[in-house]
């Protein structure tokens, strides 16, 4: 992986390099009661083909801070972001606005955007005409640090 600085934000370009193929329950892990042990089945998957759908267009970034933590995103989680996407009300987005990058959930109105966080310690940024605002990406997975 290529690591880019934007802003004290580290983003993360897949390094395109033979994608590394994992082993794969096939049936899942339950969640319940074990099952036996005859119902593993071992496929290869690489995580890098399961969550990159445009190559050219992927970044990864860590997140930094708590003001999404009740979206699921919490201090140090990966987050894939597709560039590609075009980005609509609801989505998770990293938005550069007025010289700074910030990852938010988006609330479109007919006459207004808000850069929504997911944490009440935190308040809703208002998009002004004085704002310069660009959507870098959508997010479209979390990798979650445990």
């Amino acid at each position: 992986m290529k690591k880019k600085q934007k802003q004290g934000i580290i983003f993360f370009k897949p390094s395109g390099e033979a994608f590394k193929k994992m082993p794969l329950a096939q049936n899942g892990v339950s969640a319940g009661f074990p099952s036996p042990a005859d119902d593993f089945k071992e496929i290869r998957i690489s995580i890098d083909q399961e969550v990159v759908k445009n190559a050219e267009a992927t970044f990864y970034a860590r997140v930094a801070g708590e003001s999404m933590q009740g979206a699921g995103l919490d201090d140090g989680d990966l987050l894939v972001i597709d560039r590609s996407k075009e980005a609509q009300d609801n989505n998770i987005a990293v938005c550069f606005i007025d010289g700074e990058f910030t990852v938010k959930r988006l609330k479109v109105e007919a006459d207004c955007i808000y850069l929504m966080p997911e944490n009440s310690k935190y308040k809703p940024i208002r998009v002004t005409e004085e704002n310069q605002l660009i959507i870098w990406g959508v997010v479209t997975f979390v990798v979650k640090k445990v």
